[in-house]
């Protein structure tokens, strides 16, 4: 347990407003629009826009402008940079649909529903190359070339993070034996790289020293591994309509998710082959999908995984200490608390 009077310092930095971070939500949104208002004269781009907007929660772009505003850069001239980590974001979600075979996305067809596979695929492969054209596009003056250089290596570093973690999660299908850590290393690849890669994308763009940089780096990373962690208890706590996706999708695709590891790790032996029957036999959705639900009550699994997303937070905030106290820490500790308890 850290000694650090966490509450103190934030309590230093200003009062917590829980709408801070969805006002910076709304204007990136806004340029977001603005950016891609008009570029409908050819199919790439027609499909890009149906898979930016609406937008979803944008926290990763965020991320960048909190992280930048927090170590004194000026988050107002970084929208652009900021939305290359979105790019990157959804042109990732782009292919898990088509690597999942999920038709909904965001409680709308998937791209590859609405346009087919091979336009998604494509569709994907563009927003890849969007996100690079947006970090070396035009930036503020007083950005230097070494910092370009480095958000184009870290935003890199992390899109190949994200596919080492996708094929890992590969290598994890159907094995409910493959234990928690692994798990764990998983998430930090697949979702927590990402996050990380927005702080640090955010700190280098305020030219902030090398601890900062790294403090914000592990809180983001932190804060990424406990999204997912909520993002798998969604499909438990949640709906179809709230989640915008199927939530049998990890099931059916037999994705071991942490609560689901948990409940198994906890189980009886009976419940263990219950569980185990319905996460590897095929037969309807619904039956495997109640069977697995009562078995993650019966043993608690579900309250254990928010425990584990919960101490993430609590290390990830910990982290903000090393940063001067400020309103933006205070949004970064806001979005890490909405991270512990969404709904959607």
């Amino acid at each position: 347990m850290s000694t650090i009077d966490e509450d103190a310092h934030l309590r230093a930095a200003g009062r917590p407003d829980p709408a801070a971070f969805l006002e910076g939500r709304d204007l990136l949104e806004r340029d977001l629009l603005g950016l891609w208002q008009g570029r409908h004269d050819n199919l790439l781009d027609r499909i890009s826009e149906y898979a930016l907007v609406p937008a979803g929660k944008l926290l990763r772009p965020l991320l960048v402008l909190e992280s930048a505003r927090c170590v004194g850069g000026r988050p107002e001239d970084l929208a652009r940079p900021a939305l290359a980590l979105e790019y990157l974001h959804v042109a990732t979600l782009v292919h898990d649909d088509i690597i999942d075979e999920d038709d909904m996305r965001r409680g709308r067809p998937s791209v590859q529903a609405a346009f087919g596979l091979a336009s998604a695929i494509v569709a994907g492969d563009g927003l890849l190359l969007e996100t690079f054209a947006a970090l070396t596009g035009p930036l503020p003056g007083d950005v230097p070339a070494d910092a370009v250089v480095a958000l184009v290596n870290v935003t890199a570093e992390a899109g190949l993070s994200v596919c080492r973690g996708q094929l890992m999660e590969t290598e994890l299908v159907g094995d409910l034996e493959c234990g928690v850590d692994r798990y764990l290393t998983m998430a930090g690849l697949k979702t927590g790289a990402l996050f990380e890669a927005s702080c640090r994308a955010g700190a280098i763009l305020g030219d902030a020293p090398q601890e900062w940089v790294e403090a914000l780096g592990v809180f983001g990373s932190r804060l990424g591994v406990a999204f997912q962690i909520r993002d798998d208890l969604l499909a438990f706590d949640g709906t179809s309509a709230l989640i915008g996706k199927p939530q049998e999708s990890d099931l059916h695709n037999h994705r071991p998710t942490l609560p689901i590891l948990l409940g198994y790790q906890r189980a009886s032996a009976d419940e263990r082959k219950r569980l185990a029957r319905a996460f590897h036999e095929d037969q309807p959705a619904d039956r495997s999908y109640a069977v697995v639900s009562e078995v993650l009550e019966a043993t608690g699994a579900r309250e254990a995984a928010g425990e584990v997303a919960a101490g993430l937070i609590r290390q990830a905030k910990d982290r903000l200490t090393a940063l001067p106290a400020c309103e933006s820490v205070v949004t970064l500790a806001g979005i890490a608390d909405y991270a512990a308890r969404r709904r959607f």
